[in-house]
């Protein structure tokens, strides 16, 4: 029987352990059966709500402009384009008063 590649790291090297696949390159472990084909992100904000494309957020904290000198204050408002699948910056937002830019999920909270 041939396995599918790893979900995670693509990896071709997975093996079957009863009703489990397994890849020992990450160890990842997953039920073939329960798979879902949905590779949407799982984003939350700070208080722990699920963000989605399309989404108004506020800014949570005063967060500075990494390379310039200018601050995005408590209270503004945002609206999400985009939730990638990223470590630092998972939302690509349209920032009122500041434009285009990537903001981490943990600073703000669904409005």
């Amino acid at each position: 029987m041939s396995c599918p590649p790893c979900p995670k790291c693509s990896s071709e090297y997975v093996y079957q352990d009863q009703n489990q696949l397994i890849c020992p390159e990450c160890a990842y472990e997953w039920d073939p059966s329960a798979v879902e084909d949905d590779d949407t992100p799982q984003v939350k904000d700070a208080n722990g709500t699920l963000l989605v494309d399309g989404d108004k957020v506020t800014v949570v904290k005063d967060l500075k402009i990494k390379g310039s000198s200018q601050v995005i204050k408590i209270g503004t408002k945002a609206l999400v384009r985009r939730v990638l699948d990223k470590k630092d910056h998972e939302l690509d937002c349209k920032v009122d008063g500041v434009g285009e830019m990537m903001v981490t999920a943990k600073f703000v909270k669904k409005a």
